[in-house]
């Protein structure tokens, strides 16, 4: 009976994820959708758990709070960065590619860092060296090098080093 539970007692939250999106798509609460959401969450949690990789927890997981909130911001500074490029017929984009040397070791860290570069316009993760410790990066307005240099020492700052105190 345990292990018939075990992906819903170590994976509740992926199983709710499932029978909500479920019930979205179904467009109803019927108890039937209900039971057969969470049946189907069930099973794929089930089978798919075991090739999801191990992570350590964060460390200080109030911080990644302040981390959504500084993408939020960021994201919405780079919307109106890129618009006003854009909007602007003398300025033709400069696109470069730099190489981000990484301090990050946990694997979900380096994702949530590579996700979040790409979600910012302008900028997006292009490769991640096998080593794991550089980060190629393709922006797409870096005229002068001081520019790539500048952007690389900014993701260090407001991204990489949070990062690094919640997944120590």
């Amino acid at each position: 009976m345990r292990r018939l539970l075990a992906p819903l007692i170590r994976h509740p939250l992926a199983v709710l994820s499932l029978t909500l999106l479920w019930l979205l798509l179904q467009v109803s609460l019927a108890p039937a959708q209900i039971l057969l959401g969470l049946i189907l969450a069930w099973v794929v949690t089930g089978v798919s758990s075991r090739y999801w990789a191990d992570r350590r927890r964060p460390r200080r997981p109030h911080l990644l709070a302040l981390y959504l909130w500084r993408v939020a911001v960021d994201v919405v500074i780079a919307n109106l960065r890129i618009a006003a490029l854009i909007l602007t017929p003398s300025r033709h984009p400069r696109p470069a590619f730099v190489e981000l040397p990484l301090t990050l070791e946990e694997p979900f860290a380096l994702y949530l860092l590579a996700t979040t570069i790409t979600l910012s316009p302008g900028s997006l993760s292009a490769d991640l060296s096998d080593d794991r410790c550089v980060l190629l990066l393709h922006l797409l307005d870096a005229p002068y090098p001081a520019d790539a240099t500048a952007e690389c020492a900014k993701i260090k700052h407001r991204y990489e080093r949070l990062l690094l105190e919640v997944f120590p």
